[in-house]
Protein backbone atom coordinates (compact mmCIF):
# COMPACT_ATOMS: atom_id res chain seq x y z
CA UNK A 1 0.00 0.00 0.00
CA UNK A 2 2.94 2.27 0.75
CA UNK A 3 4.74 1.73 -2.60
CA UNK A 4 1.83 2.22 -4.04
CA UNK A 5 0.46 5.66 -2.84
CA UNK A 6 3.68 6.94 -2.30
CA UNK A 7 4.31 10.09 -4.83
CA UNK A 8 1.28 9.88 -6.68
CA UNK A 9 0.81 12.88 -7.74
CA UNK A 10 4.47 14.59 -6.78
CA UNK A 11 5.90 11.57 -9.01
CA UNK A 12 3.66 11.70 -12.17
CA UNK A 13 4.23 15.27 -11.94
CA UNK A 14 8.03 15.17 -12.23
CA UNK A 15 7.83 17.75 -8.72
CA UNK A 16 10.34 15.82 -6.60
CA UNK A 17 14.24 14.51 -7.19
CA UNK A 18 14.42 10.37 -7.11
CA UNK A 19 14.51 8.77 -4.31
CA UNK A 20 17.98 7.85 -3.87
CA UNK A 21 18.37 7.04 0.14
CA UNK A 22 16.42 4.61 2.13
CA UNK A 23 15.19 7.31 4.35
CA UNK A 24 13.58 8.92 1.11
CA UNK A 25 10.18 6.13 0.40
CA UNK A 26 9.07 6.95 4.03
CA UNK A 27 9.26 10.86 3.68
CA UNK A 28 7.57 11.01 0.20
CA UNK A 29 5.18 8.55 1.95
CA UNK A 30 4.27 11.17 4.72
CA UNK A 31 4.48 13.77 2.95
CA UNK A 32 1.90 12.36 0.18
CA UNK A 33 -0.13 11.12 2.93
CA UNK A 34 -0.57 14.59 4.70
CA UNK A 35 -0.70 16.17 1.22
CA UNK A 36 -3.65 13.89 0.29
CA UNK A 37 -5.81 14.55 3.53
CA UNK A 38 -5.47 18.48 3.11
CA UNK A 39 -6.37 18.25 -0.79
CA UNK A 40 -9.13 16.25 0.63
CA UNK A 41 -10.75 17.81 3.53
CA UNK A 42 -10.02 21.68 1.39
CA UNK A 43 -12.09 20.29 -1.53
CA UNK A 44 -14.61 18.95 1.44
CA UNK A 45 -15.19 22.03 3.17
CA UNK A 46 -14.77 24.60 0.12
CA UNK A 47 -17.43 22.20 -2.27
CA UNK A 48 -20.03 22.10 1.11
CA UNK A 49 -19.61 25.91 1.77
CA UNK A 50 -20.49 26.48 -1.68
CA UNK A 51 -23.44 24.35 -2.18
CA UNK A 52 -24.67 25.29 0.91
CA UNK A 53 -24.46 28.86 -0.22
CA UNK A 54 -26.19 28.50 -3.11
CA UNK A 55 -28.70 26.17 -1.96
CA UNK A 56 -29.58 27.85 1.33
CA UNK A 57 -29.35 31.23 -0.07
CA UNK A 58 -31.77 34.13 0.92
CA UNK A 59 -34.85 33.92 -1.47
CA UNK A 60 -37.71 36.44 -1.23
CA UNK A 61 -41.33 34.88 0.27
CA UNK A 62 -39.22 32.23 2.03
CA UNK A 63 -39.10 32.74 5.83
CA UNK A 64 -35.94 31.84 7.68
CA UNK A 65 -35.93 28.91 9.37
CA UNK A 66 -34.47 28.44 13.40
CA UNK A 67 -31.08 26.80 12.61
CA UNK A 68 -29.84 23.78 15.26
CA UNK A 69 -27.67 24.82 17.48
CA UNK A 70 -26.21 21.51 18.51
CA UNK A 71 -25.13 18.03 17.38
CA UNK A 72 -23.22 16.13 19.97
CA UNK A 73 -22.34 13.44 16.04
CA UNK A 74 -21.36 16.18 14.32
CA UNK A 75 -18.81 18.06 16.93
CA UNK A 76 -17.63 14.22 17.75
CA UNK A 77 -16.74 13.70 13.99
CA UNK A 78 -15.07 17.05 13.67
CA UNK A 79 -13.19 16.65 17.04
CA UNK A 80 -12.18 12.62 16.56
CA UNK A 81 -11.75 12.24 13.01
CA UNK A 82 -8.81 14.92 12.74
CA UNK A 83 -8.06 14.14 16.28
CA UNK A 84 -7.15 10.59 14.78
CA UNK A 85 -5.45 12.03 11.31
CA UNK A 86 -3.35 14.05 13.68
CA UNK A 87 -2.38 11.32 15.72
CA UNK A 88 -1.26 9.19 12.66
CA UNK A 89 1.16 12.18 11.30
CA UNK A 90 2.82 12.72 14.37
CA UNK A 91 3.91 8.70 14.48
CA UNK A 92 4.78 8.51 10.88
CA UNK A 93 6.88 11.99 10.98
CA UNK A 94 8.10 11.07 14.72
CA UNK A 95 9.16 7.26 13.46
CA UNK A 96 10.70 8.67 10.43
CA UNK A 97 12.75 11.55 12.34
CA UNK A 98 13.80 8.95 14.82
CA UNK A 99 15.05 6.69 11.96
CA UNK A 100 17.15 9.52 10.79
CA UNK A 101 18.33 10.27 14.25
CA UNK A 102 19.75 7.26 15.63
CA UNK A 103 23.30 6.99 13.73
CA UNK A 104 24.32 3.31 12.91
CA UNK A 105 27.46 2.69 14.51
CA UNK A 106 29.36 0.66 11.46
CA UNK A 107 28.78 3.63 9.42
CA UNK A 108 31.32 5.87 7.14
CA UNK A 109 32.49 8.95 8.60
CA UNK A 110 33.11 12.06 6.42
CA UNK A 111 33.37 15.65 7.95
CA UNK A 112 32.04 18.74 6.61
CA UNK A 113 33.19 22.03 6.83
CA UNK A 114 31.04 25.07 5.67
CA UNK A 115 31.97 28.06 5.27
CA UNK A 116 31.29 31.17 2.91
CA UNK A 117 30.53 30.38 0.19
CA UNK A 118 31.31 26.50 -0.06
CA UNK A 119 31.53 22.87 0.84
CA UNK A 120 34.65 21.33 1.48
CA UNK A 121 34.72 17.27 2.86
CA UNK A 122 37.37 15.32 4.51
CA UNK A 123 37.64 11.47 4.10
CA UNK A 124 39.38 9.49 6.40
CA UNK A 125 42.38 9.09 4.65
CA UNK A 126 42.68 12.67 5.05
CA UNK A 127 41.74 13.91 1.76
CA UNK A 128 39.84 17.24 1.32
CA UNK A 129 37.43 17.52 -1.43
CA UNK A 130 34.68 19.71 -2.64
CA UNK A 131 32.72 17.06 -3.73
CA UNK A 132 30.78 15.11 -1.26
CA UNK A 133 31.15 11.22 -2.28
CA UNK A 134 30.08 7.74 -1.49
CA UNK A 135 29.26 3.97 -2.06
CA UNK A 136 26.18 2.96 -3.13
CA UNK A 137 24.18 1.24 -0.07
CA UNK A 138 26.73 1.46 2.63
CA UNK A 139 25.53 4.24 5.44
CA UNK A 140 27.07 7.74 6.01
CA UNK A 141 27.93 9.55 8.59
CA UNK A 142 28.50 13.33 8.14
CA UNK A 143 30.00 15.24 11.19
CA UNK A 144 29.47 18.87 10.23
CA UNK A 145 30.59 22.52 11.29
CA UNK A 146 30.72 26.25 10.47
CA UNK A 147 33.93 28.06 10.12
CA UNK A 148 31.63 31.22 10.63
CA UNK A 149 27.55 31.99 9.81
CA UNK A 150 24.84 29.26 9.82
CA UNK A 151 24.66 26.92 7.21
CA UNK A 152 22.20 23.94 6.44
CA UNK A 153 23.26 21.10 4.47
CA UNK A 154 20.72 19.47 2.05
CA UNK A 155 20.38 16.78 -0.07
CA UNK A 156 16.97 16.69 -2.08
CA UNK A 157 17.21 13.30 -3.26
CA UNK A 158 18.14 12.05 -0.29
CA UNK A 159 15.12 13.97 1.66
CA UNK A 160 18.31 14.70 4.65
CA UNK A 161 19.10 18.07 5.68
CA UNK A 162 20.27 19.43 8.90
CA UNK A 163 21.43 22.96 10.26
CA UNK A 164 25.47 23.52 10.40
CA UNK A 165 26.96 25.91 13.04
CA UNK A 166 29.79 27.58 13.98
CA UNK A 167 31.36 26.11 17.35
CA UNK A 168 29.42 22.72 17.89
CA UNK A 169 29.57 19.89 15.86
CA UNK A 170 26.18 18.41 13.96
CA UNK A 171 25.55 14.73 12.71
CA UNK A 172 23.36 13.52 9.88
CA UNK A 173 23.15 10.41 8.02
CA UNK A 174 21.79 8.33 5.51
CA UNK A 175 22.55 5.27 2.85
CA UNK A 176 22.21 5.61 -0.18
CA UNK A 177 20.13 3.54 -3.02
CA UNK A 178 20.21 4.84 -6.16
CA UNK A 179 23.90 5.34 -7.66
CA UNK A 180 24.76 8.60 -9.76
CA UNK A 181 24.84 7.60 -13.76
CA UNK A 182 28.03 8.67 -15.62
CA UNK A 183 28.92 12.44 -15.61
CA UNK A 184 25.83 13.37 -13.28
CA UNK A 185 25.32 13.89 -9.52
CA UNK A 186 23.02 14.80 -6.93
CA UNK A 187 23.13 18.26 -6.01
CA UNK A 188 23.85 19.38 -2.25
CA UNK A 189 22.17 22.73 -1.47
CA UNK A 190 22.82 24.96 1.53
CA UNK A 191 18.98 26.43 3.05
CA UNK A 192 20.19 28.84 5.50
CA UNK A 193 20.98 32.41 3.99
CA UNK A 194 24.18 33.14 4.66
CA UNK A 195 25.17 35.67 2.46
CA UNK A 196 25.67 37.35 -0.25
CA UNK A 197 26.20 34.54 -2.66
CA UNK A 198 24.15 32.25 -0.53
CA UNK A 199 22.46 30.45 -3.78
CA UNK A 200 25.33 30.10 -5.18
CA UNK A 201 26.51 27.55 -2.19
CA UNK A 202 26.39 24.27 -4.09
CA UNK A 203 28.33 21.25 -4.91
CA UNK A 204 27.77 17.64 -6.11
CA UNK A 205 27.18 14.22 -4.37
CA UNK A 206 28.25 11.44 -6.82
CA UNK A 207 27.27 8.23 -5.14
CA UNK A 208 29.50 5.26 -6.62
CA UNK A 209 27.80 1.58 -7.60
CA UNK A 210 30.77 -0.49 -6.01
CA UNK A 211 32.87 0.36 -2.50
CA UNK A 212 35.80 -0.55 -4.63
CA UNK A 213 34.87 2.15 -7.25
CA UNK A 214 34.66 4.54 -4.68
CA UNK A 215 38.05 3.39 -3.35
CA UNK A 216 39.46 4.08 -6.38
CA UNK A 217 38.23 7.74 -6.55
CA UNK A 218 39.66 8.35 -3.00
CA UNK A 219 42.90 7.05 -4.51
CA UNK A 220 42.47 9.22 -7.40
CA UNK A 221 41.00 12.40 -5.86
CA UNK A 222 44.18 14.28 -5.36
CA UNK A 223 46.99 13.64 -8.00
CA UNK A 224 49.40 15.80 -6.67
CA UNK A 225 49.17 14.31 -3.36
CA UNK A 226 50.86 11.50 -5.21
CA UNK A 227 53.85 12.62 -6.44
CA UNK A 228 57.07 12.76 -4.47
CA UNK A 229 58.89 15.86 -4.14
CA UNK A 230 61.42 14.99 -6.51
CA UNK A 231 58.63 13.64 -9.07
CA UNK A 232 57.11 17.24 -8.05
CA UNK A 233 59.62 19.23 -8.90
CA UNK A 234 60.25 17.30 -12.09
CA UNK A 235 56.48 18.10 -13.24
CA UNK A 236 57.06 21.76 -12.42
CA UNK A 237 59.64 21.75 -15.35
CA UNK A 238 57.73 19.80 -17.95
CA UNK A 239 54.07 19.56 -16.94
CA UNK A 240 53.48 18.04 -20.68
CA UNK A 241 56.54 15.76 -20.79
CA UNK A 242 55.97 14.82 -17.04
CA UNK A 243 52.14 13.93 -17.84
CA UNK A 244 52.80 12.03 -20.82
CA UNK A 245 55.57 10.04 -18.80
CA UNK A 246 53.30 8.78 -16.11
CA UNK A 247 49.98 7.75 -17.83
CA UNK A 248 49.34 5.75 -14.43
CA UNK A 249 48.48 8.90 -12.34
CA UNK A 250 44.65 9.37 -13.26
CA UNK A 251 43.36 13.05 -13.13
CA UNK A 252 47.05 15.14 -13.51
CA UNK A 253 46.92 18.07 -15.60
CA UNK A 254 48.82 20.75 -15.84
CA UNK A 255 49.72 23.38 -12.98
CA UNK A 256 47.21 26.08 -14.45
CA UNK A 257 44.64 23.45 -15.44
CA UNK A 258 44.78 22.10 -11.75
CA UNK A 259 44.39 25.69 -10.47
CA UNK A 260 41.00 26.47 -12.60
CA UNK A 261 39.81 23.40 -11.27
CA UNK A 262 40.80 24.70 -7.86
CA UNK A 263 39.06 28.13 -8.08
CA UNK A 264 35.86 26.06 -9.40
CA UNK A 265 36.11 23.79 -6.23
CA UNK A 266 37.51 25.14 -3.34
CA UNK A 267 34.83 28.37 -3.62
CA UNK A 268 37.21 30.63 -5.36
CA UNK A 269 34.57 31.60 -8.16
CA UNK A 270 32.21 32.48 -5.41
CA UNK A 271 33.74 35.85 -4.98
CA UNK A 272 36.56 36.43 -7.62
CA UNK A 273 35.78 36.42 -11.01
CA UNK A 274 38.13 35.51 -14.28
CA UNK A 275 36.27 37.76 -16.48
CA UNK A 276 37.40 41.21 -15.02
CA UNK A 277 33.48 41.45 -13.06
CA UNK A 278 33.58 42.73 -9.81
CA UNK A 279 32.44 40.39 -6.95
CA UNK A 280 32.85 39.98 -3.18
CA UNK A 281 36.36 40.21 -4.29
CA UNK A 282 38.13 41.47 -6.90
CA UNK A 283 38.61 40.08 -10.35
CA UNK A 284 41.66 37.73 -11.05
CA UNK A 285 41.15 38.51 -14.52
CA UNK A 286 45.05 40.63 -15.74
CA UNK A 287 45.78 40.89 -11.96
CA UNK A 288 49.00 39.50 -12.17
CA UNK A 289 51.75 41.98 -11.40
CA UNK A 290 49.35 44.51 -10.91
CA UNK A 291 50.30 46.99 -7.62
CA UNK A 292 47.32 47.30 -5.10
CA UNK A 293 46.78 49.47 -2.43
CA UNK A 294 46.01 48.51 0.95
CA UNK A 295 44.09 50.12 3.94
CA UNK A 296 46.70 48.27 6.83
CA UNK A 297 49.67 47.97 4.19
CA UNK A 298 51.96 49.34 2.40
CA UNK A 299 50.84 49.22 -1.84
CA UNK A 300 52.46 45.57 -2.93
CA UNK A 301 52.42 43.60 -6.19
CA UNK A 302 50.26 41.03 -6.86
CA UNK A 303 53.08 38.12 -7.03
CA UNK A 304 53.65 34.18 -5.56
CA UNK A 305 54.08 35.68 -2.27
CA UNK A 306 51.41 38.06 -1.95
CA UNK A 307 49.21 35.22 -3.65
CA UNK A 308 50.12 32.88 -0.89
CA UNK A 309 49.77 35.31 1.73
CA UNK A 310 46.23 35.89 0.65
CA UNK A 311 45.18 32.56 0.65
CA UNK A 312 46.31 31.36 4.20
CA UNK A 313 46.47 34.78 5.81
CA UNK A 314 43.54 36.92 3.88
CA UNK A 315 43.02 39.70 6.62
CA UNK A 316 47.01 40.55 6.74
CA UNK A 317 46.53 42.97 3.77
CA UNK A 318 43.26 44.37 3.55
CA UNK A 319 42.47 45.78 -0.07
CA UNK A 320 41.17 49.14 -0.70
CA UNK A 321 37.52 48.82 -1.88
CA UNK A 322 36.45 45.47 -0.23
CA UNK A 323 35.86 44.37 3.00
CA UNK A 324 38.51 43.27 5.24
CA UNK A 325 37.12 40.36 6.79
CA UNK A 326 34.96 39.05 3.72
CA UNK A 327 37.27 35.92 2.82
CA UNK A 328 37.80 33.54 5.38
CA UNK A 329 41.45 32.09 5.77
CA UNK A 330 42.46 28.66 4.04
CA UNK A 331 45.35 27.49 6.63
CA UNK A 332 45.25 24.19 7.03
CA UNK A 333 42.69 23.24 3.76
CA UNK A 334 44.92 24.14 1.14
CA UNK A 335 48.50 22.43 0.23
CA UNK A 336 51.51 24.68 -1.22
CA UNK A 337 51.04 22.24 -4.31
CA UNK A 338 47.41 23.64 -4.80
CA UNK A 339 48.72 27.27 -4.05
CA UNK A 340 50.99 26.64 -6.49
CA UNK A 341 48.54 25.84 -9.51
CA UNK A 342 46.43 28.18 -8.24
CA UNK A 343 49.27 30.92 -9.08
CA UNK A 344 49.82 29.21 -12.20
CA UNK A 345 46.38 29.85 -13.42
CA UNK A 346 46.00 33.23 -12.19
CA UNK A 347 49.47 33.91 -14.47
CA UNK A 348 47.52 32.61 -17.66
CA UNK A 349 44.23 35.28 -16.90
CA UNK A 350 44.40 38.18 -19.46
CA UNK A 351 42.70 41.26 -18.71
CA UNK A 352 39.20 41.22 -20.03
CA UNK A 353 38.50 38.06 -21.19
CA UNK A 354 37.93 34.58 -19.22
CA UNK A 355 40.53 31.83 -18.94
CA UNK A 356 39.39 29.18 -21.72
Amino acid sequence: MEAMMTGILADSLGLMPPKASTFAPAVDFWFDFTLWVSIFFFVLIIGLMLLFMVKYRRRPGVRAVVTPTHSTALELSWTVIPTILVVIMFWGGFKTYMDQRVMPLDAYEIGVNAKQWAWEFTYPNGIRHPELHVPKDVPVVLTMYSDDVLHSFFIPAFRVKMDVMRGRYTKLWFQATLASPPGQYYPVLCTEYCGTSHSTMTTKCVVHETRAEFEQWLRDADPLKKLTPEQYDEYLRDPSAFIAAHPDIQGLQSPADMGRKLWDSKGCKQCHSIDGKVGTGPSWSGIWGQTHEFSNAPPTAVDENYVKESIVNPRAKALKGYAANAMPTYQGRITDREIDSIIAFIKTLKSGSEAK
